[in-house]
């Protein structure tokens, strides 16, 4: 405030930013009572690609690129109008970015808070149960997501048979000679 500016540093640096785009940029009247205008990027632009055309409403603060209307503050389609037709362009910045209401914003005291020991915590009512779907899987095999339907449902078998005789009640492991002995 001191150095006589009205605007937070960042507005300042993008009008500035939007001024020096203004060279690049053709603007045609379409209504001067309307305050609508159409503004073409000229320069710079990729050859065999159409130049961008914006449509700026001055009076309803409106510009195409829609950056006008969401940071509330001249895009450099705006400025390049209002340059066209000799309009002050600090006028459409809000007043949100001045500085003296950003001041405003910090004047307030804000209370000292007491020693976080002292604070006066209500117990828990309820158990918080943590959501098992999010945590990770445990390591090793990665467990199946299918769904199973009645494809997947196999008739019951008689258990294990063996790998050499094909007989259930022991295995390959287990010699034959141990099972006929268990069977007498």
């Amino acid at each position: 405030m001191e150095a006589e500016h009205v605007f937070v540093e960042n507005i300042r640096d993008a009008m500035v930013a939007n001024r020096r785009i203004v060279r690049s940029i053709n603007v045609e009247v379409y209504s001067r009572r309307l305050e609508t205008f159409r503004v073409t990027k000229t320069i710079g632009r990729r050859p065999g690609i159409p130049p961008r055309s914006y449509r700026v409403d001055i009076r309803n603060r409106q510009c195409d690129c829609r950056r006008f209307q969401t940071l509330h503050y001249p895009c450099a389609h705006v400025v390049i109008v209002c340059v066209k037709v000799s309009l002050n362009v600090e006028q459409f910045v809000d007043d949100v970015y001045t500085l003296e209401l950003m001041l405003h914003v910090w004047e307030n005291e804000f209370p000292v808070l007491s020693d976080l020991s002292t604070w006066e915590v209500p117990p828990t009512t309820f158990k918080l149960v943590p959501d098992k779907g999010l945590c990770r899987n445990p390591e090793g095999r990665p467990q199946s997501s299918r769904i199973c339907n009645e494809i997947d449902i196999r008739e019951k078998s008689d258990g294990k048979r063996c790998g050499l005789c094909r007989l259930a009640g022991h295995n390959r492991s287990k010699s034959h000679e141990q099972v006929r002995i268990e069977l007498m």
